[in-house]
Order: structure tokens, then C-alpha cells, then sequence
């Protein structure tokens, strides 16, 4: 059983940055960890994923160049930096973790393929 704690959300202009973490409990040495997110009216759609090892992430196109997903294995703990934030990025941000078979896209930015998931954390981004 593994639980996951995200942090970090809050309101913030846009431009700004903010940095989001994902505390683990429990077993995810081998898992991949992902942050998603759902704004208002949206469907659920990946930010970015990385692998167990820390060494493959993947992004989405909106999150290339200003999101960057790291894992600190001692701490457990999944890290989701992001840069000159935008009004339309408002949304409930979750993180996800499971072991994964398929290491490609779309597999590893599948809601369905990840089997543990936070409550998430709120950000605001206001113009």
C-alpha cells in the first residue's frame, strides 16, 4: 500500500513559479511517479512522468521548457518545478505512482495505469 501527500499549491501571479512535492509512503522504489492535473471544466490531463530510477521523465507539450519532474529516492519524494505559470494552469495538481510495464507515451500519461494517487494540491494562478 503505498500513500501519497502532495504540497506546495497556492495562489500565485502569472509568471511566477512554484514547486510542487509528492511525499510518498510506502514502497515506489520501481514505480514511476506523474503529476496530473484538472482545472476547472477540464478533464485530467499528465504534466510529466519519471521513471522508478529517476533517469527517463517525459513531459507534455505544454509543460516542455517550464516544468521540470524530479524524484529525490531518500526521501521519497516526487518534485514538480514549475516556471512562468499562466492563468489557464489553474487546476487541482495530483500525483500518481505504479509500476509500469509499458515505458513509452502514451502509457506513462494513462491516469488508468497509475494505481495510487494523492488528493492533490491546489494552484491558482491569477493574471
Amino acid at each position: 500500500q503505498v500513500h501519497l501527500m502532495e504540497s506546495g499549491g497556492g495562489s500565485v501571479q502569472a509568471g511566477d513559479s512554484l514547486t510542487l512535492s509528492c511525499v510518498a509512503s510506502g514502497d515506489t522504489d520501481r514505480n514511476w511517479m506523474a503529476g496530473f492535473r484538472q482545472g476547472p471544466g477540464n478533464d485530467r490531463e499528465a504534466v510529466a512522468a519519471i521513471s522508478g530510477g529517476g533517469t527517463i521523465t517525459f513531459y507534455s507539450d505544454s509543460a516542455k521548457g517550464r516544468v521540470t519532474i524530479s524524484r529525490d529516492k531518500a526521501k521519497n519524494t516526487m518534485y514538480l518545478q514549475m516556471e512562468n505559470l499562466n492563468p489557464e494552469e489553474t487546476a487541482l495538481y495530483s500525483c500518481a505512482t505504479g509500476f509500469l510495464t509499458n515505458w513509452g507515451q502514451p502509457s506513462v500519461f494513462t491516469a488508468e495505469n497509475y494505481e495510487y494517487w494523492g488528493q492533490g494540491t491546489q494552484v491558482t494562478v491569477s493574471s
